[in-house]
């Protein structure tokens, strides 16, 4: 690398550089360090956007559960999801890369472990990108249908998924520095775009629902008797909804001070998420005019009806823009992080093609050819929903499947390392344990959850795909291992847990 080109070096006090942390961890810096702590903070927030899971999942929590279940179960979920990125962050703060989870595995229990990490969490990025940008592409067609008359037929919403997903590739493929505004731009569109709704909510009805009904009432749409199953399935509301946060990580070896920044970032953009959810999942509920004809809207999209009924068609198409500008900036961020999990993964020659794959773009210095086998994929991975009316609800379950189960991998194998794992300078102290063996918990019994049946009877339309996702997941991570992780192809690094190069570093950061 010529001396124009290489990359500045990123000094933090005494400390050791970023730089120099990589080069412990035996990764290069490649990619453009620019980023700074809200930027990275802002994928985060970007990635779990409420205003895309909350809004988009909203008529899944009317029948399952109802408004009792979406608050409390929001509430429950929320908090425990703070415990889990509570605990990642503190294994982020020791190994700050592009590969986030997935290295963390590989560093913490060997090449095996970060094999089946890297799998689950890639695949549930790629199915990220294409749950988001096509739920943006629902909202899109329930717009065109207000405004133009348009019928939103799957063949529609398809042809405006791909070009949103298009567009994120374009957008994807400049300078760190594009993403980073962008990021920072939704953060702040997402807070007006809470704020704005919950005012109007608030203010426009004539009639509004009682507290009774909001925190209390229960419905049962389902088909199974069960009340407490029920309100099992009602927690993935906010189990689909708290996915993505990794983004944080994922962006680290683009963040200054990361080591400090990107487990911050991680943990802020939870709980301030956690917070605007509850907001607006009870502004919607008290704004309810009409719970039957809310579900089975002819918009296919029950927040618009609650739109259209408190604020009329005019209305209801502004509110319905500042919801999708808020999944468009969702969709963007999932997709610089799937790039940057790409990429990392392709620079241990761990995905077929990897020497195209973890190739950085000479001027913008970003994963350009990642960025765009994501785009492709999402896009295949949405050609199902063409013919079948449970395809969007299979996409969504190989996000959630995929990325919760690698979160807890690393966090795992830090507690099975004990006293000999070495913290960076953002560390839990003596919480580390009890946080950690909790968030373990919690992610395996809410990956449970989501392989549950969702309706009653169970068939082929109503089935729950999620399950055969972790199936399929797990057995092409082992053929995989078979056929290449055990390979030369593939660079193993060095692991982590005993006094190194890298722990010498991080301990005079603190």
């Amino acid at each position: 690398m010529s001396p124009r080109n290489t990359p500045p070096r990123h000094r933090h006090g005494d400390g050791p550089t970023d730089e120099q942390i990589l080069d412990s961890l035996g990764v290069s810096q490649e990619l453009d360090r620019r980023m700074g702590g809200f930027g990275n903070y802002a994928i985060s927030t970007s990635v779990i956007c409420v205003l895309a899971g909350c809004m988009t999942l909203f008529g899944f929590g009317l029948t399952t559960g109802g408004p009792s279940v979406m608050l409390w179960g929001w509430a429950l979920i929320g908090g425990a999801t703070l415990l889990v990125a509570l605990a990642l962050a503190e294994v982020t703060s020791a190994v700050p890369t592009a590969g986030g989870p997935y290295t963390m595995a590989e560093k913490l229990g060997g090449p095996r472990w970060g094999w089946a990490t890297g799998w689950f969490n890639l695949l549930g990025l790629i199915g990220a990108i294409c749950g988001v940008d096509f739920g943006a592409a629902l909202f899109v067609g329930a717009f065109a249908n207000l405004q133009w008359g348009i019928d939103p037929t799957p063949g529609v919403i398809f042809c405006i998924g791909a070009c949103i997903l298009v567009l994120h590739g374009v957008l994807n493929s400049f300078r760190v520095r594009v993403v980073e505004v962008l990021n920072q731009i939704s953060v702040w569109w997402q807070l007006f775009g809470v704020v704005l709704i919950i005012a109007v909510l608030s203010l426009a009805p004539s009639h509004h629902q009682d507290a009774s009904f909001v925190f209390t009432h229960f419905e049962n749409g389902t088909g199974f008797g069960s009340p407490l199953y029920v309100c099992l399935i009602g927690l993935l509301l906010g189990g689909y909804t708290f996915c993505g946060y990794d983004a944080s990580a994922h962006m680290s070896e683009e963040t200054r001070n990361a080591a400090q920044e990107a487990p911050r970032a991680m943990v802020r953009a939870v709980w301030t998420s956690w917070i605007a959810g509850f907001a607006l999942l009870a502004a919607l509920l008290f704004a309810i005019q009409d719970y039957a004809g809310t579900v089975n809207t002819a918009t296919g999209v029950p927040p618009a009806q609650i739109f259209l009924d408190v604020l009329g068609v005019t209305g209801a198409k502004a509110l319905l823009l500042v919801v999708i500008v808020a999944q468009l900036f969702c969709g963007n961020a999932a997709t610089a992080a799937a790039a940057r999990m790409m990429y990392a993964f392709s620079r241990q020659g761990a995905l077929p093609g990897s020497h195209i794959w973890r190739r950085v773009g000479k001027r913008s210095r970003t994963p350009v050819a990642a960025v765009w086998a994501a785009i492709a994929l999402a896009l295949v991975l949405a050609l199902p929903s063409l013919y079948s009316p449970t395809a969007y609800a299979a996409v969504t379950a190989v996000n959630a499947i995929g990325m919760t189960p690698a979160y807890a991998i690393p966090i795992y194998l830090r507690l099975r390392q004990g006293d000999a794992f070495q913290p960076g300078p953002w560390h839990l102290g003596r919480w580390s344990r009890p946080i950690g063996y909790t968030a373990v918990g919690y992610v395996a019994c809410i990956t449970i959850i989501f392989c549950l049946p969702q309706a009653y009877p169970v068939t082929v339309e109503t089935f729950n795909y999620a399950g055969i996702t972790a199936l399929v997941m797990g057995v092409l991570a082992w053929v995989t291992w078979k056929r290449r992780g055990r390979s030369d192809k593939y660079r193993v690094l060095p692991t982590l847990g005993t006094e190194d190069d890298h722990t010498a570093l991080t301990r005079n950061v603190l």
